[in-house]
């Protein structure tokens, strides 16, 4: 068959409905220029796109009185960004915060001591990795101290950080979050955190405290439907996959946990921030994005955002 391409049929461009033009591009930087600007300078597209949108809703879940609940991975902690998550926990931004186990830990270290983050290989040659008593000793026995009285173990943390006095407790997020008295749960995995290797844990104890927090985590989203937002930052897998059963739960009692918008940002693009955070749960209604970037760069560019829009 020969093709005769002189009866290709051909539309004028200027009738065709284009996805990017030249007024949602990027504008050139100015000598000096301010926060705002750089913002409003950034391309309506893709992810600066997302990025707009996720600081957007989390104004409007805050204009409106809904939940904004950050789910936080501990390199979050470790990467010097707490000055900046308790800012928006006094500015009323955060109504809850989830830490994973190794979360509560360095969060618990920056206040007794204000430096976390040992040298892993080093300590592992030896066996003194993780092996700090004054770690083991505070949080183990707020563990037990949890269990005993029914209280989350998030919560016991913030206290005790505040009833001993820490030295730098005002960089701790527990202790935050307990002055505001909004929800801070701790979601432990048995096994997985250095105070686990001492003779004080008790499994038991922390089994119960962690439980209660996953019940105050249920609380806490049980209000997020037609408005709130979620942020996960830095959690690739515990966090995701107790966030997606607790929101279970919330609609099994038939709480409407729907229309809300979750964002999640990690350094890498993995399975269960995807499916966990951002794809299933906001089905059918609400609004997931994925944004990508370091934590160090892009937990400082959302505070700005956010408190520059809201300013």
């Amino acid at each position: 068959m020969n093709i005769n391409l002189s009866k290709i049929k051909t539309y004028s461009i200027s009738k065709r409905k284009s996805r990017v033009a030249i007024n949602i591009f990027a504008k050139p930087q100015r000598k000096g220029q301010r926060f705002k600007d750089f913002y409003n300078s950034l391309p309506q597209i893709l992810k600066a796109e997302d990025f707009k949108i996720s600081v957007d809703s989390i104004i409007k879940a805050y204009k409106n009185h809904k939940p904004v609940i950050f789910l936080l991975g501990a390199h979050v902690i470790k990467c010097g960004l707490s000055p900046l998550i308790i800012q928006l926990i006094k500015k009323g931004i955060i109504n809850a915060v989830a830490l994973s186990g190794a979360g509560m830990i360095h969060d618990f270290e920056i206040a007794s001591n204000g430096k976390t983050s040992e040298d892993v290989l080093k300590g592992l040659m030896d066996g003194s990795f993780g092996m700090a008593k004054e770690t083991a000793g505070f949080l183990n026995n707020s563990t037990s101290e949890a269990a005993r009285n029914d209280e989350g173990l998030g919560f016991t943390v913030g206290k005790n950080i505040k009833e001993a006095n820490l030295r730098y407790k005002d960089l701790s997020i527990l202790y935050n979050c307990y002055l505001k008295k909004i929800p801070a749960t701790v979601h432990v995995a048995i096994g997985t955190d250095i105070i686990h290797q001492h003779p004080n844990f008790r499994g038991e104890d922390a089994g119960k405290a962690s439980l209660s927090d996953f019940h105050i985590l249920i609380g806490a989203l049980a209000e997020i439907g037609n408005g709130g937002v979620v942020v996960n930052i830095g959690s690739a897998v515990i966090l995701p996959e107790v966030f997606l059963k607790a929101l279970t739960i919330t609609r099994n009692l038939g709480y409407k946990t729907f229309n809300f918008t979750s964002v999640n940002f990690d350094m890498l693009h993995q399975y269960r921030p995807q499916q966990n955070i951002v794809s299933r749960p906001t089905q059918p209604r609400g609004k997931g994005f994925y944004i990508t970037g370091h934590h160090e760069i892009m937990v400082p560019l959302l505070t700005a955002a956010i408190l520059e829009k809201l300013s």
